[in-house]
C-alpha cells in the first residue's frame, strides 16, 4: 500500500513508527499463536491474555500477565466479562498525542495497549452443526472480542490490531525489520481488515438469528426455519484472489470465500497454473455433480465443459469409473476440468495424465498420484472437503439481475426408487431402474431443456449420449442421440422436465432408449404415456423438475 491512500495523520512522526511495548493476544484459533507471541516477547512487548489463550502461552514458555492483574477485576461470568473494562478500552483508545487523554488514562492507572490480537468465537462454525442447542449458539456470540476489535481499528493511529492468523508473520517481518515498531501504513491495512470482520461477524449472527424460528429452552435445539426466505441478503465474503481476468479477457474478474471451509472456493491448489474464472465455474458443476454419488458406494467421474457434462460414470475404482467417463465423448473431453468424488490414486492418475485437462479436483490425491501429475507443469489440482452441507439447513443459491439479486433454495433433492410412480403398462427392469436413477442425478446437472442417455452394467452407470441446453426438447433428444459414440440401443433417458407432447419421447425411443424417467405434470401426460405404451417403453415420474438455466 502506498502512503498516498493512508489518510493524513494529525500527530504524524516523522518516520511513522510506532512502538509496540505492550501487547493483548485473546484468540479462539490457536494457530500460529505461540510463535507470534515468542516474536513479540523477543522485541521485550509485553504480553497481556485471557482464559486459555494466556494458558497456551504459558504452557509453551513464555511470560504471560493475566488480564485480571491489569485491570483489577476478576473475569467472571464464566468468561462473558473479563475484556470489557476501562482499563482495556482506555488503554486502546486513548490517543497518544492528545493531552487530555494522555492525563486520563494517568490519572486511572491505565496502561498503553500498543496492539491487540483477536479472533472470534467461531460462531458460524458452531451455528451450523447438527443439532446445536439454541443456548450454544447465543453463548458463542462474541461481545468482547468485537469490542477490543473495533477500539483498536478505531485507533489505529496509534494501536495495531490483528485479526488474522495470515497477518503474524508479516506483523512479526516488520517488528523485527524496526527494533519493535510497526509503519502507519501497516496499521491502516490491519484496522480496514478489523472492521471487515466485525461487519460479516455481525451479518453471520444476524442473518443466523433471523433462521431460528423462535428461541428454545436451555439445552434445547435450534429450530431452524426451512421454508422462508431471510429478510435480507448480507453477503460479505472475503477476498481469496484476484484472476486473471472473468469469462473473457476484457472482464476483471476475482474469488471471493464465505467460510464455510468447503467447496471449489475454499480448494486447496496443490499445483498448476492460476485458476481462471471459468476453471472455477467448470469445477464447481463437476464437483456438485460428482457429489450426488455416495463416494463409500461408487467412485464417480464427472468430465466437464463449459459447465455441462461430456461423460459422467461410476465404477468400482476412480480408473474404472475415469474410463467408463471418458467413453462417452473423449472429443469433448479434450480441456475439460474433472471430477471425482474419491482420493485418487497413481494408477488413475497415470491414466488420467493422458488427456489434456484443464483441472482435476477431488477429496485428495496419494503423493504417487501428486508425483504423476507433476510431470504436467501447467495441470490445475485441486484438493476440497465435502460438497454438502452437513447442518441439516437448506443452502441458498444467489445470482446477480440487473437491479437485484434472485435467490433460492439450492437443489439439492434427492430422489429412490420408492418414490418413483411407473406411468406405463411395463414396469422398468431392475437394471434398467438404476440406469434411470443414475441417468436421473447427472440429468440434473445438464444445462436445460436436457436430456442424458445412460446404462447400467458391470454394476456401474455411465452416460451414453447428453443433449444439453436446447430450446427444444425434442432437439434435446436428437442432439444428445446425435453426440452418442456408444451404442444407443438398450439404453435409459432421463429428461429434466415434463415432455409437454410425445414427439420428444418418440424421438428418445427412435435413438433407441427402453425406459425413461421424467418429472410428468404435463397436462398432456395421457398422450405421452399413450406413446410409450404404444412403444413398449418403460416410463417413470418422479414428481420432480431439475431445470437448471445457469
Amino acid at each position: 500500500m502506498t502512503t498516498e491512500s493512508v489518510p493524513a495523520a494529525s500527530h504524524e512522526t516523522k518516520s511513522g513508527l510506532r512502538r509496540v511495548r505492550r501487547a493483548l493476544l485473546s484468540v479462539t484459533d490457536k494457530t500460529g499463536l505461540v510463535e507470534f507471541a515468542r516474536a513479540l516477547a523477543a522485541h521485550d512487548i509485553e504480553l497481556v491474555s485471557t482464559g486459555g489463550t494466556a494458558r497456551a502461552l504459558r504452557e509453551a514458555g513464555l511470560t504471560v500477565r493475566d488480564i485480571s492483574d491489569l485491570t483489577g477485576f476478576p473475569e467472571m461470568l464464566d468468561g462473558r466479562v473479563k475484556t470489557l473494562h476501562p482499563k482495556v478500552h482506555g488503554g486502546i483508545l486513548h490517543i497518544r498525542a492528545n493531552k487530555e487523554h494522555v492525563a486520563a488514562v494517568k490519572e486511572h492507572g491505565i496502561e498503553p495497549i500498543d496492539m491487540v490480537a483477536v479472533n472470534l468465537y467461531a460462531f458460524e462454525k458452531t451455528a451450523n452443526k447438527p443439532g446445536v442447542a439454541f443456548s450454544e449458539i447465543i453463548e458463542n456470540i462474541d461481545i468482547g472480542g468485537p469490542s477490543m476489535v473495533r477500539s483498536a481499528a478505531k485507533n489505529f493511529e496509534d494501536v495495531a490490531i490483528v485479526t488474522s492468523v495470515a497477518d503474524y508473520a508479516p506483523v512479526a517481518e516488520e517488528l523485527a525489520a524496526n527494533a519493535g515498531s510497526l509503519t502507519r501504513e501497516t496499521r491502516w491495512r490491519l484496522s480496514k481488515a478489523a472492521f471487515a470482520v466485525t461487519a460479516a461477524y455481525d451479518a453471520g449472527i444476524a442473518t443466523t438469528l433471523e433462521s431460528i424460528a423462535a428461541p428454545a429452552a436451555h439445552g434445547e435445539p435450534a429450530v431452524f426455519d426451512a421454508e422462508g426466505m431471510p429478510p435480507a441478503i448480507r453477503v460479505i465474503h472475503p477476498l481469496k484472489t484476484v484472476l486473471r481476468y472473468g469469462e473473457n479477457p476484457h472482464q476483471k474478474a476475482a474469488l471471493y470465500v464465505d467460510g464455510s471451509g468447503g467447496g471449489v472456493a475454499s480448494a486447496k491448489q496443490l499445483q498448476g497454473k492460476y485458476l481462471s474464472y471459468n476453471n472455477l465455474v467448470d469445477l464447481d458443476a463437476c464437483w456438485q455433480l460428482v457429489g450426488e454419488f455416495d463416494a463409500a458406494e461408487d467412485a464417480a467421474v464427472a468430465i466437464i465443459k463449459h459447465t455441462n457434462p461430456c461423460g459422467a460414470a461410476t465404477g468400482a475404482t476412480v480408473l474404472e469409473a475415469y474410463r467408463r467417463a471418458l467413453q462417452a465423448d473423449p472429443v469433448s473431453a479434450f480441456g475439460s476440468v474433472i471430477g471425482i468424488n474419491r482420493e485418487v490414486d497413481a494408477e488413475a492418475a497415470e491414466e488420467l495424465s493422458k488427456l489434456f485437462v484443464e483441472a482435476i479436483i477431488a477429496p485428495s490425491f496419494t503423493p504417487e498420484a501428486v508425483a504423476c501429475f507433476a510431470a504436467k507443469k501447467n495441470l490445475r489440482l485441486l484438493e476440497t472437503a465435502a460438497v454438502h452441507d452437513d447442518a441439516g439447513r437448506p443452502a441458498r443459491a444467489l445470482k446477480q439481475v440487473s437491479g437485484g439479486f434472485l435467490m433460492q433454495d439450492a437443489d439439492r433433492i434427492r430422489i429412490s426408487e420408492p418414490e418413483l410412480r411407473v406411468a406405463t403398462k411395463r414396469a422398468p427392469t431392475a437394471e434398467e431402474m438404476r440406469a434411470l436413477l443414475f441417468a436421473w442425478n447427472v440429468c440434473k446437472h445438464v444445462k436445460s431443456n436436457a436430456i442424458v442417455y445412460a446404462r447400467y452394467d458391470q454394476g456401474h452407470g455411465q452416460t451414453v449420449g447428453i443433449g444439453a441446453g436446447q430450446m427444444s426438447r425434442v432437439d434435446a433428444a436428437r442432439f444428445g442421440a446425435m453426440k452418442a459414440i456408444l451404442p444407443l440401443a438398450g439404453t435409459v433417458a432421463a429428461s429434466d422436465a415434463f415432455f409437454p407432447f410425445p414427439d420428444g419421447l418418440e424421438a428418445v425411443a427412435a435413438a433407441g432408449a427402453t425406459a425413461i424417467i421424467q418429472p410428468g405434470g404435463s397436462v398432456r401426460d395421457a398422450e405421452v404415456i399413450e406413446a410409450a405404451d404404444r412403444l413398449g417403453i418403460a416410463m417413470v415420474f418422479t414428481g420432480i423438475r431439475h431445470f437448471r438455466h445457469g
